[in-house]
Formats: C-alpha cells, structure tokens, sequence
C-alpha cells in the first residue's frame, strides 16, 4: 500500500492553538468527578450529548448528568451553563476485581428515547434524558462492547407520529455478537460468531470488527465474514491470516456444514441461581486498554427485586425462532452492589498478543473504513482505508504515534453526502488523540480525502491544555464523535469581524458609562454649551446604536457547531472546526513589534506574508462568512505589509511586490481612508462624514499597535520614510484603483470615501510633480495623471482648491475650475498666472494662445469682451482674434469692439481696423487705418534718424539693381525689416496704392499733408498721391528718375496712376481702367521721361523696351519725330516692325469691310428689286 506522502510526514504546531483547521472550546471546566472526600485519580472515561444534555462517564463508576442552560438571547457571546441534574452509579456485575474500567460506553438511542450504559462489563438501560431505569433493570454481561448503530441512518431523524419506532444495536459478548432490536423492549434478532470483538462500525448490513489481533467484515445479514490484517505487525502471521478470505457464518439453528463458522441465535437467558461459565478468552477494556482486564466465566441477566412479581421465563417458542425476547430475572440486585463473578485464568501466556495494540475503526464515506495499524502504542500508525468487499481503496495515513483514540470529520472532497453528511462541510480530516512524552496531550489532524502529495496533505497538532490536570497526575485523554451538534459561539470572531468606530489615532480612553459596549470609545465632550452638550450626545447616542447593530449583524459568524468532544483531567472542550477567519488570522504573523527593524526576523515574517496573501488571492468564496472572512483577512494580510513596506528602508520591497500589496487591500476592501490615516501628510485629507469611519475590529487591532509605536518614532524620519517615490507610486495606484469603484452601490459611505480618496490622490500627485524631477519621464506621467484627476471631475472640490491654492499650481487650478464649467475662474486664474508670472513649472506653455481658445469656447458675452480686452492689451494679434476668429460661439459689430478695444486695449484697434480693411474688405474703415499707419511710420521717422537714413538706403540700393529687376515694391518686401514701423509702411502702401472705388476714396489731401515734410524719405507715398491728384507727369518723373522703378511705371499708365502696388482682390474693375486714349497719354509722357534718363545705355534700353511691349499705344510718326537721329534704325526695329505691319493689318481690314460693305449693297438691292417684282405695276393717276 502506497503511503499518502513520499516525504517523511512532519506535523504543524498550532501557534496558540489557532492555526490548523480544529480549535478547543471549552464545553465544561473543573468537573467534580468525584464526591467530597472522594478518590482523587477518578477520571473521564466517554462522554455523550444530546439535546443539551450531557452525559459523562467516570472511572468511580458514576454517571453525570448536565443539563445546559442556554445564555440570554442578549448574552449570546457569553457560554452556556451547565447544572448537574444527577450523578447515579449504574448496576454492574461486581467479580471482586479491584482494577475497573467504569463507565466504558454511553450509546444513547434518541430514536426510541433509550440509553444503554456499559459499565464495567454489564449493559444497563435507561430513558432520556432522565435516565431512569427501563426494561425492568435489565443488565447484560459480560459484555466487551454495544454499539454497531447504522451510520447511514440519522440517529436523530424526525419520527413519525403513530408508527413505532426500534432501532438495531450490536452487542458484544464473549464469543459472539448478538443483533439486537431496541423498542418498547429489547428483542435479541441473531447471533453471530465472533468471539473477543472489541468494536465494530456498521455501515447498513456491513460492519468493520476487531478483536484484540485483527480487523475483520461482516455482513450481518448474509451471514459472511472478511478476514482483514493484523493490528499490530508483531502478531505471528500464521496466528491470524491477513488475506482477505470469505467465509459463511452459520446460525446454530441450521444444520450446515461442520467446518463452518457457527452463528448462534441465541435468546438471553434468566437462570436466577446459576452462571454461565466464563470464556476461555481474555476481554480487553476498550476504556484502558493498557491494562489487562478480569475474564468472566459467565452471562446474566439480573433484575433489581423492586419487580419481584415481574420473574418470567423465556418461552420455548422463543428458543429457536430469529427474534428471541429478552426476560427479565426473577432474581435483581441493588444498584450500589455487584455479584462476584468467578474469573478464569487457564488462558496461557503464551496465547495473548505479544504487544497489544488498541484496535481504531472509522468510517469516513458510505463505502469505507478506516482502519489503523501499528507495531506498538509508542510506535508510528497507519491508516488504511478498504471498501464493503475489503479491498484496498485509498492510500495510507501515517500517524506519527499509534493513537488513543479516532474520529473523522467531513464528508470528504469528491464524496456524495448522504442524510448524515448532507450538512457537513466537504474537507474531510482524521482527528487522533496521543500522547507525546509522557505529557504532551494532544490531537493529530490530517486530511483523509486528498491524493498523496497534495499541498494541503499537511499534519497539525493541537495541544490540550495542561491545566485541566493536576501536576502528579498522569495524562490522559478521550476523544469521540457524540451523537448530537454542540451550538459554539466563538467571540473572537465577531470581535474580528464586527465593524468598530475608527478616530485618527486617537489616545483610548475608559470607558465611563457602564452601558457602553466592550471595545466602545465614547466622544469627548466640550462644555460650550448645553445645546452642544446635547448635539453630542445624539452622536454618542447614534454610535452605541451603531455598534449594536454591527455586533448583532457579526453574531451570525461567530456561530459554530461541533459533533467532536475531548476530554483530559476534568475539563471537556469542543473540537470545533476552525473558522476561515481565526485560522488564517493566526497564521497571518504580526509584524508590528518588527516593522521598524530590517533583521532577519522581519524577512522572515515577510515570505510568509506574502505567501499568505498568495493563498488568500487565490481562495474563492462559497459563502457569506468565508466571503467576508476573506475580505478582512486580505486587508490584514496587506494592511501589515503596507505598514512594513514604509520602514524597509536598508532592503526596500520590489515594485511587483508593491503592486501583490496593492492587489489584496483592493481585493480586501479596505477603507482606503485607513490607509490615509497611516501618512501624516494625508490625514487631513480625511473625510469622516456624520457616522464616522467603521471597520473590522481585527484591523483597528492593527492600526492601534501601529499607532502606538509611531508615536513613539521620530517624526521627521517618519515623514522622510513615507514621501519616498516608491510609497507614493504605491499609493497613488492604490487610491487611483479606488476612484474605479464610483458609482459602486456596495459601497458604504461613498460620498465621504471618495472625497478622501480624491483628495488623497491630488496631494500624492502634486508630491510626485517635484521641480527636481522635471525632465524625466515618470513626472511627466504623474502630470498627465493629475491632469486627468482634475479633469474629470473631483468629489473634493473645496478641498482640493485649497489644496492647489497652497502648492501655486494654479494652472492645476484652473483645470479644475474647467472640469465644473467655472468661467469665470478658469480666466481669472489664468491671468494671475500670465500677470504675475506664475508658471514656475512651465505648464501654462502658450498660456495666451490658451486663454484665446477658450474665449472662443464659452458663450458669456461679458467674459469674451472683459478677457478678450486684457488679453488684445498683451498680444494686439491674438487678442483680436477673440472677436474676429471664425469659431467664436458669440459675433460682436465692429463698433462695439473698435469701442472697447480703444478704452482697453488701444495698441490693437490697428491689428481689428486691419481685419475689417483687408480680411472682410470693410473699405469704410480704410482712411482710419491709413492714419494708424501714418502714425507709426511718421512718428519713427520723426523719432529716428536711423529709420530716414534705411529709407534713403534703399532708393539706392534700388537704384542700382542692374535691370532687370524687381519693382521697389518688391524689393522693400523681401528685404523687408522686421519691424512695425516697416510692415506698417507696407500695409500703408497697400491702402495708398491699392486702386479703391469712388465710394472708399480715402482722404489723400490730409495724407498729403501729413507726408510732405517727409517727401525725401516717403517717394512711393508721394508717387501714389500725386496720382490721386491727376499729377501724373509728377509721378511718372518720380518712378523714373526718383526711383527707377521702371516696371512700377509702366503699371502706372496701364492703371491710370491707381492700385499699382499689389491692389487689393476686387478692388481694380473695367470701369477703373482709363481709356487707351488716356494710356496712350500716359504712356507718351513715359517715353518723354525714358528718354531724358541719364544713363545712355539704361535709356536705349528702357525706351526700346517700352516701344517693343506697348508700341501698338504709340503714333510711329510722333516716335520718329522725338527718337534723337543719332540712334541707329536698329534700336528701334522691333517697333517700327510692328508699326508697319500694324498698318498693313489695317489696310487689309479696311479692304475686306469695303468688300463685305459692297456685297451687303449688292444684297440688299437684291431685296428691294424682288420686293418691287412682287408688288406688281401699279398706275398713278
């Protein structure tokens, strides 16, 4: 058979008792065993319980009789009581043998309200719960053991009204088992052979009986038996088979084969005044199986004489039949006194076990048993498990020392429960009590129902307390499974689990009002005044309240129930499953005492930290208890890792370890405003809202301690040690994860909760955006993360102004203010910023472009016009645009922005007076441009010798471009300064020159008038004007010798004198075009002007130029009468070309009108002639 673990089997100690799966619980404490004056070493021998009632056998022998008394419904923490209702000496056979087990069983049979007692080898019956006497003091003896109870009927099912109700024992005699039915009266149904059983578990027809050497099954009902293994391995093998073989058992009432196993059906007999003799085999005390027990040499029945009239004999019908009634004797004995029964010794030594060992028999599913073997009762155990035909089912349990005693619970993983297991939780654990070293009671649990090698497949030892016993006494110790649950409630639990009232680390103060719940912290008080008084009251009042109500809602988890009891000295515990939430909160260390060290001992603690939460992670929840249960354990587990992240310092914990910390508090559940309250820097950020801050008593445990060895810290090292970057990044997850949740209708308090979380956020944020760290990456992540935060709406809005207010991140601030649609301040804060110059931390980059694109957000007219002004007074450019950029929600008239713009923001009436000129061609506002314009230029003319001298600079920089050349429009564009007097002057060259109808004639003589004295500098201002005034041989001298802008004037006759510098679009029409004659005019003033140039060659090439481009607007002979005769035929062939062929052009025009005039002539005498003809001849008298 394989064993269960390839390693070698180790046990967990149970740190306090609490941490494997099981826990004690006290059932009843300092039981007076004895009468006064009575034997000291009397002990528990079997302990049973039903229907609170609890039945306790002792070694004296007496049978206690407790009955519970159940706490008050408002005392359901408190235990239950017990009172002893009577203490009675059952009636035994006494064979003058001085070393008795006493009470060795209490088989309680609640279907037919019987208990049988087995003391001291005789069986007794009584009624429940009392325990009278019934059945007339019937006593069976002597008898090894009763039992055998069908566990796959509840013992305790409902009975149905008018139908009677039996159930089917098995009893133990010497050399058989006799089936016997309990009703109204004890009915013997058959017999098996099977001398010296010790114990027998039946599973329906099936049962699992041992004698003192080996196991073996029987079917009761077929009548076959299964020889199984040995107990102990020392027993010969050739004294006991160990194969599995079956054999027929036969009833002695059939005539079978001789060879077969005879099962007698045997009636008890009443022989008044003889014995049976004794078997020849020895019976072993199942209550101390160390010691040898007396063998007795027969079988009685007896009867106290309190029934005299009640002696009757079986009848002969009886003998044989299958169901044989049980008689009552004639003869009966008191119940304080025994008869002797001879004791036979002529069993030879050399037939008794060489090392007996105690035979343990359970059965953990409807088809197994477990059975336990071993070499010696110092020696390891182990555990085998075989179905209904006794073949091997599972692999083996080691058991460190061969137990006292086994019971297992759980209806195992993977098993269908039955009517008595429906109930049970599905973990399946073996529970054996033992002794180690003499003195160290205890109980080893491991689980039955996993496959070997599992992670759980773990042992634990749970101590029993040395204080139930005196210091000389022996150890001792019982452990069974009793017929009916036990109701437990476990304090500790709802202490742990039950929401509690937390204040920012406030001093514990004693509490003064008797009526105040254990663990309530009252509210100061202030003596303002009586209304204040009272004020608080109500709130102290509304707290206990609270405090009740969280108490009676964690009630229900403290509530436990248990079948398994233990016994040693004169105390009786529960062996209670052990909640998800004491056992693992146990197992959680407390780091605490060494959160400020980074030793040895702190790492270690950390492993298993972070190897708990693993577990916790990984465990789902099936039920309410366990879901809360893991809630709370997952804060702890985490909460103690937080608090010791913050001081490991020397061996900071990792990032990924950071985020598992992180993972469990949000799994967990945890007010995120604890976790607030641990960082000084945030605990101001706290909202606590009406009713305050509730939370499991196990974690305001944590935090107290916690509190208490921080204030006993430095606070600047603690400060120091809770701002570092990793503290903050962990924290900013953890509230970041938080604000996830809005919405969230799970969650308590959610207003004040998220209102600290925001605000715990931004100022973790703001720590994170230090100046230092400006440039790297992280800080721009954290930026854009605060960014996010206030943009998308903060629960702590005054808070967090105030916030922003005191760290000057007023662009933060203004974003804000943004997220709540605040006009008004998102503008406000945005010009103290610009004004002042605020943005320290360069996050209002282009801020005016910003405020710009805002103002074309918004539709309040007020805001636009007030900001819009401030910001045209700081950009002219950009400040204009708020009321003139096409995605403006609000259009303004041009006379109320020229009105505000000139009492506020005088500097950007030219930059709007440009938009209407030149944008939406609103030629009504020209003439006010032109004189901006004139403004500027002539007042750095006026200011600046400088500026005079770069103008005259550049007529002759002008002058002496080789041709061909740009236009000096051109020129002074490209080599354009950039200054605003220079591109003032252009934009003024572009209204002077820009060809304007009638209806927007600027008024030129004012600008005359205003350029005259600067007629050396202003040349094209001039040239423009003296256009306007019809000045044109002025003009044209002015472009040719002034400027020599000779392209300039050819545009000038082609135009008229208007809009020859870059006209604006549409301004220029057909009807302003001058006539050819008036080009004509225009262009022999030019040709005058071309040819008085200076410079010959320039004139040969300009004139020639002239005349080849625009001869068709010259008379050849006026050419030829002002062309000087020293220039050759040459220089003006192009032109005289073109003359001539334009005349030959025309000649042949003229000749083909003549032609066409002659045959139009000729058509229309064609018509007249044949209008004649039609008339007729007419005569006129």
């Amino acid at each position: 058979m394989r064993s269960r673990s390839s390693k070698k089997a180790h046990s967990v100690e149970c740190r306090d008792g609490e941490t494997g799966p099981y826990i004690l619980r006290t059932l009843l404490a300092e039981i007076p065993l004895s009468t006064e004056g009575g034997d000291k070493d009397i002990h528990i021998t079997c302990v049973e319980f039903l229907d609170q009632n609890l039945y306790i056998g002792t070694s004296a022998p007496e049978l206690l009789h407790y009955v519970q008394i159940p706490p008050d419904s408002e005392e359901q923490a408190s235990l239950p009581s017990y009172i002893l209702a009577s203490r009675i000496v059952p009636a035994f056979h006494n064979p003058q043998k001085t070393n008795w087990p006493g009470i060795q069983q209490i088989l309680l049979l609640p279907t037919v309200n019987k208990a049988c007692i087995l003391c001291n080898w005789t069986v007794t019956f009584y009624s429940l719960p009392e325990l009278s006497p019934v059945y007339g003091n019937t006593q069976v003896r002597p008898c090894n053991w009763i039992g055998g109870l069908d566990l796959n009927i509840d013992p305790k099912a409902d009975i149905q009204e008018n139908i009677p109700q039996s159930v089917t024992i098995l009893v133990s005699l010497k050399k058989k088992i006799k089936l016997v039915k309990i009703s109204e009266s004890p009915r013997g149904l058959r017999t098996i052979d099977f001398s010296g059983s010790l114990i027998s578990v039946r599973r329906d027809s099936y049962a699992c009986v041992a004698d003192e050497r080996a196991y073996a099954l029987l079917d009761v009902d077929r009548l076959l038996k299964i020889p199984l293994f040995a107990i102990s391995s020392l027993i010969d093998s050739n004294s006991q088979s160990t194969a599995p073989q079956l054999n027929e058992l036969g009833d002695n009432s059939s005539s079978g084969p001789a060879s077969d196993v005879q099962l007698t059906n045997e009636a008890f007999s009443t022989d008044q005044g003889n014995s049976r003799r004794t078997s020849p085999h020895t019976i072993k005390s199942i209550a101390n199986f160390t010691h040898n027990s007396s063998e007795y040499d027969a079988f009685e029945e007896t009867q106290e004489k309190s029934s005299r009239h009640d002696s009757s004999v079986i009848e002969t019908s009886h003998l044989n039949s299958p169901e044989t009634q049980i008689q009552a004797p004639s003869k009966a004995l008191p119940r304080n006194s025994s008869e002797v029964i001879k004791q036979n010794n002529s069993l030879p030594n050399s037939q008794k076990p060489l090392n007996y060992l105690k035979p343990h028999i359970a059965s953990p599913t409807p088809q197994e048993f477990l059975l336990v073997t071993g070499i010696g009762p110092n020696d390891p155990g182990v555990g085998m498990f075989v179905n209904l035909e006794g073949d091997p089912t599972r692999s083996t349990l080691e058991f460190c020392q061969y137990p006292h005693d086994i019971v297992v619970d759980g209806r195992g993983v993977g098993v269908e429960p039955i009517s008595t297991t429906v109930n049970s939780e599905e973990e399946g654990y073996v529970l054996a009590s033992m002794i180690r070293n003499e003195n160290n009671c205890g109980i080893e649990i491991q689980r039955w129902d996993l496959h070997p090698g599992h992670d759980d497949n773990e042992k634990y030892w749970l101590k029993i307390p040395p204080g139930s016993r005196s210091h000389n006494s022996p150890c001792n110790i019982g452990l069974r499974s009793v017929i009916d649950t036990g109701k437990i409630y476990l304090n500790e639990a709802v202490d742990k689990l039950s929401k509690k009232r937390f204040r920012l680390f406030e001093t514990k103060l004693a509490s003064d009002c008797s009526n105040s719940p254990p663990g309530f912290t009252p509210i100061p008080k202030t003596s303002e005044s009586h209304e204040h008084g009272s004020h608080e009251d109500l709130f102290q009042t509304c707290e206990i309240q609270r405090y009740e109500e969280e108490r009676q809602f964690s009630k229900r988890f403290g509530r436990a129930q248990s079948r398994i009891v233990v016994w040693s000295g004169n105390s009786i515990w529960w062996v209670v499953k052990n909640p998800l939430v004491l056992r693992l909160d146990a197992s959680i260390p407390d780091m605490i005492d060494h959160i400020y060290r980074n030793n040895e001992k702190q790492t270690s603690l950390h492993s298993k930290l972070f190897n708990m939460i693993e577990i916790l992670l990984e465990r789902e929840a099936k039920t309410e208890t366990e879901y809360l249960s893991l809630a709370y354990l997952r804060q702890r587990a985490g909460l103690l890792l937080f608090l010791s992240s913050l001081y490991k310092l020397n061996d900071p914990i990792s990032e990924s370890e950071h985020r598992i910390i992180e993972n469990v508090l949000l799994e967990g559940g945890i007010d995120p405003r604890i976790i607030l309250a641990l960082i000084p820097f945030l605990q101001s950020e706290i909202d606590e809202g009406k009713s305050g801050i509730w939370i499991h008593g196990g974690i305001k445990d944590v935090i107290d301690n916690f509190v208490e060895a921080f204030v006993s810290k430095s606070l600047d090292s603690s400060e120091k040690i809770m701002t570092s970057d990793q503290t903050l990044h962990s924290i900013k997850r953890f509230l970041t994860a938080w604000r996830k949740k809005k919405g969230f209708g799970s969650i308590a308090n959610e207003y004040e909760v998220f209102k600290s979380v925001d605000a715990g956020l931004l100022v973790v944020l703001l720590r994170l955006d230090r100046p230092m760290s400006l440039d790297s990456s992280a800080t721009n992540s954290v930026r854009l993360e605060l960014y996010d935060l206030v943009d998308n709406g903060i629960d702590c809005f005054e808070r967090a102004i105030t916030i922003l207010e005191s760290e000057n991140r007023l662009y933060a601030l203004s974003r804000l203010y943004q997220s709540r649609k605040m006009s008004n301040k998102v503008l406000k804060t945005w010009k103290r910023i610009l004004d002042n110059k605020l943005d320290v931390r360069r996050e209002f980059v282009d801020g005016e472009k910003k405020v710009l694109d805002y103002l074309l957000k918004i539709r309040k007219i007020s805001l636009i016009e007030e900001y819009g002004v401030w910001l045209a007074a700081r950009n002219s450019k950009l400040g204009v645009q708020a009321f003139t950029d096409e995605r403006s929600q609000v259009k303004f008239e041009p006379s109320r922005v020229l009105d505000i713009l000139r009492c506020g923001a005088s500097s950007a009436v030219k930059d709007y007076l440009e938009y209407l000129v030149f944008q939406k061609q609103y030629t009504e506002y020209v003439n006010e441009l032109i004189f901006y314009y004139l403004d500027i230029v002539t007042g750095k003319l006026e200011q600046s010798q400088e500026s005079r001298s770069i103008l005259k600079q550049s007529y002759e920089s002008y002058r002496a471009l080789p041709p061909p050349k740009p236009t000096y429009h051109q020129f002074i564009t490209e080599d354009a300064i950039q200054e605003e007097w220079w591109q003032s002057r252009l934009r003024l060259l572009h209204l002077l020159g820009g060809g304007q109808d009638s209806t927007s004639k600027y008024d030129f003589k004012a600008v005359l008038e205003r350029i005259a004295p600067y007629s050396q500098e202003l040349v094209p201002e001039l040239i423009i004007l003296d256009g306007r005034q019809a000045n044109h041989d002025k003009a044209l001298r002015l472009l040719t010798h002034g400027l020599g802008d000779y392209d300039t004037a050819i545009n000038y006759c082609l135009l008229g004198g208007l809009g020859i510098y870059h006209p604006i679009s549409g301004t220029v029409t057909q009807d302003t075009v001058p006539s050819r004659d008036q080009q004509a005019k225009l262009f022999g003033v030019l040709l005058l002007e071309f040819l008085n140039i200076q410079d010959v060659s320039n004139c040969v090439q300009q004139t020639s130029n002239l005349l080849d481009r625009f001869g068709g607007w010259f008379d050849i002979e006026h050419v030829l009468r002002i062309i000087p005769d020293t220039w050759s035929v040459d220089l003006i062939s192009g032109f005289l070309i073109n003359a001539l062929g334009q005349i030959v052009r025309e000649r042949g025009e003229t000749m083909v009108i003549k032609a066409l005039s002659g045959a139009e002539n000729l058509k229309v005498n064609i018509e007249l002639i044949g209008k004649i003809s039609s008339a007729g001849v007419s005569i006129e008298t």
